[in-house]
């Protein structure tokens, strides 16, 4: 333990200072004597016990005082510093919310099959800054890079379609992504990109935004989101929505380049459980580590001795309540 402020201590004369007063005047007060042929009567019963309690008001006192000085000195105690173990990465997940991610062949569908494996693997990684872009039409982002999972998870959740022009702007998703991280130190820069079809829309061609994350050493790992042939999509009809099969598409070409030329990888995802094998491998690849010294963990203790400080004021009170009441 040690004071943040340890030049209040100097108050600590104080409370000795009243000490002294006290007993000087407990010694004045008992200079008028007279005399007697023997102490028997006094040494007899020995001393009071009301002699004894009356001083305790005073002590109490001053033991409250002592802590009131003690408090306001601040004490603390801290924690040895450790080495510890941090994952030097920043991820960005670029998410397709296109209309086409409802389709129901993940369960409940894929956008909402995406976002909650999603949350997992954010939940255990709690060293690495990580972020949410969304792309349909159009990209824009849902969460810059951050380390407050409360909020990151909260965003994710909120992530949905029909909140942006329909579509499929790959191109616009990944740049939006490497944008979002070109001026991070990061040991190691990722992006997840997660989608179910095919780039039809936006005004930066895949490719080149592969070349950019290229350019900033961000790895790029791409997920094509559907099952094998065709899948149960939920179209609007006079008689209310109805599941009809449909053909899946998804450009694996494109995305096996942009991983390739990036240093990442293609993964194809046809349902919920093979969607939680593939963040789970991207988890076990990036593992870069890097030793660093952990911030020593501090305590304030200066409640303790408010706190005390005021349990003696309040029994003094009380006891010199009960002696005044005392005839």
């Amino acid at each position: 333990m040690y004071f943040e402020y340890p030049q209040l201590l100097w108050l600590l004369t104080v409370p000795v200072l009243l000490v002294l007063r006290y007993l000087y005047i407990e010694w004045k007060d008992r200079r008028p004597h007279m005399r007697v042929s023997t102490l028997d009567a006094w040494t007899a019963g020995g001393r009071s016990v009301m002699e004894l309690v009356r001083h305790i008001p005073f002590a109490l006192r001053t033991a409250a005082l002592v802590l009131l000085v003690l408090a306001i000195a601040r004490p603390r105690s801290s924690s040895q510093v450790e080495k510890v173990d941090t994952e030097g990465i920043d991820i960005v997940f670029a998410m397709d919310v296109s209309t086409s991610m409802l389709a129901r062949d993940f369960n409940p569908d894929r956008l909402s099959a995406a976002k909650d494996i999603a949350i997992e693997f954010i939940a255990q990684r709690p060293s690495d800054r990580m972020g949410i872009v969304v792309f349909a039409g159009e990209s824009y982002t849902q969460c810059p890079l951050t380390t407050d999972r409360a909020t990151l998870i909260n965003l994710m959740k909120d992530v949905q379609t029909d909140l942006i022009e329909d579509g499929t702007a790959i191109g616009n998703g990944l740049a939006t992504a490497v944008a979002r991280m070109k001026d991070s130190d990061a040991k190691s820069r990722v992006v997840i990109l997660l989608t179910d079809g095919v780039n039809n829309m936006g005004e930066i061609d895949p490719s080149m935004a592969a070349e950019i994350a290229k350019t900033y050493g961000i790895r790029v790992y791409t997920i094509g989101v559907g099952a094998n042939g065709t899948a149960p999509y939920p179209v609007q009809t006079p008689w209310g929505i109805e599941l009809r099969n449909m053909p899946v598409e998804i450009d694996e070409g494109l995305l096996k380049t942009i991983a390739d030329g990036t240093g990442g990888r293609y993964f194809r995802a046809t349902d919920n459980t093979k969607l939680s094998e593939i963040y789970a491998e991207i988890g076990q690849m990036e593992k870069t580590r890097t030793s660093v010294d952990s911030f020593p963990v501090y305590k304030e203790l200066f409640r303790n001795y408010a706190m005390a400080a005021l349990i003696c004021l309040l029994i003094e009170l009380l006891l010199s309540a009960f002696l005044r009441r005392l005839p």
